[in-house]
């Protein structure tokens, strides 16, 4: 099962600011089991002064790399080179990278290739290469948005709003379209395609696809807001479990 996953965390302390480490951990935990987690960074400097109560709360190992050269980036090296030494240790099924930096294309690359499941975690900023290399990514500010008010994301938001979408991001317009062409694709001779199949392969085509980060908690309601798709729940043999299907609506 996806939540029994061992997964490392590898966090890149130059990159990302303590007041995420709640929201990673637990965003974490709703795909697997933390069993590395790690910081890295040059703990002598004194902006990352602020992590010592976080470290100590949350368990984290921090991992002391001194910066030998003025504009070199020691602490990425000392992060990716850890990533290869756990891999090759066989002890995880996945990885979660957090940083918003582009220097970790090549390892998620690299993990992915190994069969490793990679998680990233960045602010938006975070370049298009690196979320494009991850299984997942999840972006900073919309899991401490949506932690911070718990209540406010059923309450039907505009998500039309450009400016709750990064650059990149699939737009309003590009994600009905997409969800259309899959149910197409994947739907029986009624044109019903099973719900949990269309979200699937919307995260294989988005890495960065969170229903979050349009404003729903879930992929129902989400795609029921869009007002393009008809909705069709079906009981199964477990009176606790209901399928949903889902199919484009013909217009005429």
């Amino acid at each position: 099962m996806e939540n029994d996953k061992k997964i490392a965390v590898l966090i890149d302390a130059d990159n990302v600011s303590d007041k995420y480490i709640k929201y990673i951990l637990d965003e974490v935990s709703n795909h697997g089991i933390p069993t590395y987690k790690r910081i890295y960074g040059d703990w002598t400097k004194p902006q990352l002064g602020s992590w010592k109560t976080v470290l100590l709360n949350y368990s984290i190992t921090p991992i002391q790399q001194y910066s030998y050269t003025t504009g070199k980036n020691a602490t990425d090296s000392a992060l990716i080179i850890d990533a290869m030494d756990i891999l090759y240790s066989n002890h995880v099924d996945g990885f979660c990278i957090v940083s918003s930096d582009s220097d970790f294309t090549k390892l998620a690359s690299r993990l992915r290739e190994a069969g490793m499941y990679v998680i990233g975690m960045g602010e938006k900023k975070t370049p298009t290469p690196f979320i494009a290399a991850c299984e997942k990514f999840k972006y900073l500010e919309v899991l401490a948005g949506i932690s911070s008010n718990p209540y406010q994301i059923t309450a039907n938001p505009k998500i039309e709003k450009p400016e709750l979408l990064k650059d990149g991001m699939a737009s309003i317009e590009e994600l009905i379209k997409t969800i259309k062409m899959i149910i197409t694709e994947s739907s029986d001779e009624d044109g019903w395609a099973f719900l949990g199949e269309v979200g699937k392969r919307l995260n294989k085509r988005y890495p960065d696809f969170d229903t979050r980060n349009y404003g729903h908690t879930k992929l129902t309601p989400l795609i029921s807001s869009l007002k393009q798709f008809e909705i069709q729940p079906r009981k199964t043999s477990n009176p606790h479990i209901i399928h949903y299907f889902v199919r484009n609506i013909m217009r005429k």
